[in-house]
């Protein structure tokens, strides 16, 4: 396997992980100033990483 693919999978596994907790969060924000600032940069974090992970996944080609 190559190692693109492995750090690939990596970030888009962190990705999924940290718009999970975004998830999270949002359903037990109570709206103070604090909450809205991790929902934002949870939220962009996570879509940065699972869309770095998922274009590094599929433009990496296989090598035998």
């Amino acid at each position: 396997m190559n190692l693109k693919r492995i750090f690939g999978a990596l970030l888009t596994v962190l990705g999924i992980g940290a718009l999970i907790y975004t998830a999270v969060v949002f359903s037990n924000t109570s709206g103070s100033n604090a909450d809205i600032k991790f929902l934002i940069i949870y939220g962009i974090l996570g879509i940065i990483f699972f869309t770095s992970g998922i274009s590094l996944v599929r433009t990496t080609k296989d090598e035998s």
